[in-house]
């Protein structure tokens, strides 16, 4: 069984595809989806998503790339949201919350001062709540442990990740899972390599991130979950161990860090 533990399902670059794709997906194996919300405009349309596919499951945060639009009620409006969410098997964490420094503008005042903010009152959320966040961390690794270890979660993933093995080493003290996906299957990205080949079997995690960080094989083409299973082979090649070993190990490192997934 396969788990994408972060994808963006209901983008517009699946347009009325989503369902089929989400049924796809299932058929190559991969048994969980996890949609992540990136504003409070879409936090309907991944509950909706997520509740009529047994394969999906759904998040809600609003993303750093959306926090120049955001504005505080938005923080009211996802808190009330995720209380209610509280009683649907379908939701499992806080997401896609974080931080963004690769976008220059976001990083000068007064965006990163509001991204801060928007991340450390989402950690609070999902603190008081007792639930995981799923961590966008582009050129961001310390600022965001900074904040985590101030505002304690249980745990998390940090999607997408392309830190340094003692970034690494802290976010996994601190009870997160790291994830890995298309941009670990180009050869020349030695560094992601290394991580996903060299990291405690119990750290990683399978992502798409689709539609975006297509895998090499789609280079500059639309990701899909659909690809999960591929992307486990590359991990797979990369620990010499078989892909159905990458695929139960990842499963279940992606169970325990979402309980409610598991569920």
């Amino acid at each position: 069984m396969w788990i994408d533990t972060h994808c963006h399902l209901d983008a517009s670059e699946f347009d009325a595809e989503s369902d089929a794709i989400a049924a796809r997906a299932a058929t190559a194996g991969v048994t969980g989806i996890v949609i992540p919300a990136v504003a409070r405009g879409n936090f309907s349309a991944v509950q909706s998503l997520a509740n009529r596919h047994a394969n999906c499951a759904y998040a809600l945060g609003i993303h750093p790339l959306f926090v120049p639009q955001a504005v505080e009620e938005d923080l009211a409006a996802l808190r009330a949201a995720i209380g209610d969410a509280m009683t649907d098997p379908k939701f499992v964490a806080v997401g896609e919350i974080g931080l963004d420094f690769f976008v220059s503008e976001l990083n000068e005042s007064p965006l990163r001062e509001k991204q801060e903010y928007f991340y450390c009152e989402q950690l609070k959320v999902a603190r008081d709540f007792g639930l995981p966040v799923l961590l966008h961390v582009r050129r961001s690794q310390d600022i965001i442990l900074k904040h985590l270890r101030r505002i304690s979660v249980v745990g998390g993933i940090a999607h997408a990740f392309n830190g340094s093995f003692q970034q690494a080493g802290e976010f996994i003290r601190l009870g997160f899972k790291l994830g890995f996906g298309g941009a670990m299957t180009f050869p020349r990205a030695l560094q992601i390599r290394r991580l996903a080949a060299e990291l405690p079997p119990e750290a990683l995690v399978l992502e798409t991130d689709a539609p975006d960080i297509s895998p090499a094989w789609l280079h500059a083409q639309r990701n899909s979950p659909e690809q999960l299973p591929r992307i486990g082979q590359e991990l797979a090649a990369l620990r010499r161990i078989s892909a159905a070993e990458v695929a139960a190990l990842t499963a279940k490192n992606a169970q325990a860090v979402l309980p409610r997934l598991h569920s």
